[in-house]
């Protein structure tokens, strides 16, 4: 799968001052008010007979086997499940009432690090720079460019906003230049499914060309000589299952691949040397490339290598060969192997990089006489250059923990490379690197406008240790002068899937938490990479509950240390982090006064039973195989989140969800939330929040989006008890 990162902004304001906890004593009597009757979910039996295993699903009603349909019309939604979302919604905003204030206040400090006229740093391309920026006010960006070296005059080629206007949902996942400079394509989603639809702009009379390509994936590529559009087909279950060209301008689409594996995802693109297409079928364990040679852009695909089980490569072409990183040969942590143009099959491969334990080779760039590689060892990232004369050079940094990207550009026949640095108190910074000379030169640096000091604030890094002796890194940020003996609220936020590493970055977000004496720590959990990609397998498969253990173990060494305390701590994570908040609210309810799932995949046992949703079949390798396998099965059914809800003291519990998600269907928080309710002897209380208008990623404004963190963050305030968010629940 694609795997697409969203640049975060951040910065820190002045502590508000609390508001009272309750009336002055002359204040007017008010009629009592009568508790709130949270919703119950009908229970109506499902009886699953699998692999000669019966489980019994209460909530199964809350599917709508129509969901197809719903992905790309929420208003086809079955009247009895959109009654009881609407209830749940409804009875989670009384609850939260007491802290609509305090909701605003988090939005304000939040959009007041934001800055609204904000631009990005031109990217050279040719005669143009390429830039995208917003205005004061603005959710959405403007696409644009102006002459190279030039402070203008602007082009602008697409006005995200001002498309956008009167719509419940618009997002423009991409937008990407013809090489030539003429024309323009963008792919829309207006539902929050990641359903695409992908729109051709000319940019000399700027109208919208009228072909348009739908039920795209949002992965589409120009081809080197700007005469084609190659695009990714969305079939019916959300899977990227072909490959079609079409003619720049408009026509008729031509199938390029076909996908006969409905466990494999696609995409397409030309290499960084514009001498190729690649064509790029993949799983979590499994990758496959296909070439096309941009001088004869209509032949069929190459094969480069065939696929075989637990082999991961991916080709670069340089210097007239390929370069592959791949994971061949128990090369665990990746190598870079050698092949001739014609001579691609993994026989002919040969050693450029050897495998070195512990340097986990995240991959591969390349410009016309250098070769760059990101790598990462005991969990921080560095970039190495190589020249192509042999000689290499890394670019050195030095504080204990940050976060570095490579940010791409257009241009091959060039010496600059340009990166971002960030740490947990320090904003983005954009860096042009010259490999020739080994100068940069610093071109923004994230503002803030309502400042922000990197020396209020201390951030570190140190390890837990697992039960079986495993070093777990963990990231902390905090304000200088915050108590380290156990009374600080703690947020603690894990992730821990798929080898996604949760790198040391800079959120604005997290600053209204800190500024009001909280902790802020992420656990670097197995089943993630930031160990190298030994530490992603320690963490999947039948070795899945190593992610919680290690969440649990971290949560146990920031109490011993003094960076909270049992019974204060909030535990938040989304997506497949949203499986690990349900598994270790059911291990440990008692370490939390808080759990936040968000988009939670809570539901695996289920999930990866139903071979119609987009990320069951390309998942097997990750979680097991449920259908075909008694062992996956019984391991998956050990840890399920959904499956092991028990009667017990639950913490407070947030469940959010978005109706058109596809990744996370809208059902697993809904169902989490139907189940927890009867189940909790706490007495707090299980809020479920699902976006009616919205898919996985929330909200695609980028004001509306701090409106949900806000929300979260409120939530969080009052979990521990905080008389700023009205008392405790």
């Amino acid at each position: 799968m694609n795997r697409r990162q969203m640049l975060q902004a951040s910065a820190a304001v002045p502590t508000l001052a609390l508001l009272p906890a309750c009336a002055s004593t002359d204040a007017p009597m008010t009629e009592p008010v009568a508790p709130l009757t949270p919703p119950v979910a009908r229970i109506e039996p499902k009886t699953i007979e699998q692999l000669g295993r019966t489980r019994v699903d209460n909530y199964a009603w809350l599917k709508d086997e129509n969901w197809q349909a719903v992905m790309r019309d929420p208003t086809l939604l079955q009247p009895e499940i959109r009654s009881y979302l609407d209830a749940e919604n409804a009875y989670r905003e009384q609850v939260m009432a007491p802290t609509a204030a305090l909701q605003e206040r988090l939005y304000q400090e939040m959009r007041g690090r934001t800055k609204e006229d904000d631009s990005s740093v031109p990217a050279p391309d040719g005669p143009w720079e390429y830039y995208r920026r917003f205005e004061t006010g603005a959710q959405h960006p403007k696409y644009a460019r102006r002459p190279r070296g030039s402070e203008g005059p602007e082009q602008v080629l697409l006005d995200v906003d001002a498309q956008a206007q009167g719509k419940t949902f618009y997002k423009v996942i991409s937008a990407q230049h013809s090489p030539d400079h003429t024309m323009l394509a963008y792919a829309v989603d207006e539902q929050g499914s990641e359903i695409y639809t992908v729109y051709v702009k000319d940019l000399a009379s700027g109208a919208t060309l009228p072909a348009s390509i739908a039920n795209c994936t949002g992965d589409f590529a120009w081809a080197p000589d700007s005469s084609l559009i190659f695009w990714t087909f969305r079939d019916d279950n959300g899977r990227p299952a072909k490959i079609y060209r079409r003619l720049a301008r408009g026509g008729e689409d031509t199938l390029v691949y076909d996908e006969p594996d409905d466990g494999f995802f696609l995409g397409v693109g030309p290499t960084e040397s514009r001498e190729f297409m690649l064509i790029t079928a993949g799983n979590g364990s499994q990758s496959e490339y296909y070439t096309i040679p941009a001088s004869n852009l209509t032949a069929a695909p190459t094969l480069f290598s065939a696929r075989e089980e637990d082999l991961l490569y991916t080709p670069t072409h340089w210097n007239g060969r390929w370069y592959v990183l791949t994971n061949a040969d128990n090369a665990v942590d990746f190598k870079v192997m050698t092949a001739e143009p014609g001579r691609t099959a993994r026989a002919n491969w040969r050693e450029f990089l050897p495998h070195q334990e512990g340097r986990y080779i995240l991959g591969l760039g390349a410009a016309k006489d250098y070769l760059v590689r990101v790598e990462r060892s005991n969990a921080l990232p560095q970039i190495v250059i190589h020249h192509r004369g042999g000689d290499e050079h890394a670019i050195a940094l030095t504080e204990q923990a940050y976060n570095l990207e490579m940010a791409g550009g257009y241009e091959f026949d060039t010496t600059n490379l340009r990166y971002v640095y960030e740490s947990p108190t320090t904003p983005m910074q954009w860096f042009d690197y010259d490999m020739a000379a080994r100068t940069q030169v610093l071109r923004k640096t994230q503002e803030i406008p309502s400042r922000h000091n990197p020396a209020d604030y201390l951030t570190g890094r140190f390890f837990a240790t697992s039960s079986d002796g495993k070093r777990i890194p963990i990231t902390v940020l905090f304000k200088r002068g915050t108590p380290l003996n156990g009374t600080a609220p703690l947020l603690l936020y894990g992730y821990g899937s798929y080898g996604i590493s949760m790198d040391a970055d800079f959120s604005i977000r997290r600053f209204s938490l800190v500024d009001r004496g909280w902790i802020y720590a992420i656990a670097h959990v197995r089943g993630g990479s930031e160990m190298g990609f030994g530490w992603f397998q320690d963490g999947r498969r039948f070795k899945k509950k190593n992610t919680f253990s290690d969440f649990i173990t971290v949560a146990e060494e920031l109490i011993g240390a003094g960076y909270g305390r049992a019974g204060n701590i909030v535990a938040q994570g989304g997506s497949a982090g949203g499986l690990l908040m349900g598994a270790i609210a059911n291990m440990r309810p008692d370490l939390w006064a808080g759990v936040i799932g968000q988009v939670p995949f809570i539901d695996v046992l289920n999930t990866m039973s139903d071979t119609s949703l987009p990320l069951t079949p390309p998942e097997w390798p990750e979680w097991g195989n449920p259908l075909e396998d008694a062992e996956a099965y019984d391991y998956i059914a050990s840890y399920c989140p959904y499956t092991n809800i028990n009667a017990k003291a639950y913490p407070a519990m947030l469940s959010t969800g978005g109706l058109t998600d596809p990744r996370v269907t809208y059902w697993e928080p809904a169902k989490w939330a139907a189940k927890l309710r009867p189940h909790t002897t706490s007495g707090r209380p299980v809020l479920l929040k699902i976006n009616m208008g919205a898919g996985h990623a929330g909200s695609a404004g980028r004001f509306e989006f701090l409106r949900e963190v806000a929300h979260d963050y409120a939530f969080a305030i009052k979990a521990v008890g905080s008389e700023e968010a009205g008392g405790p629940f």
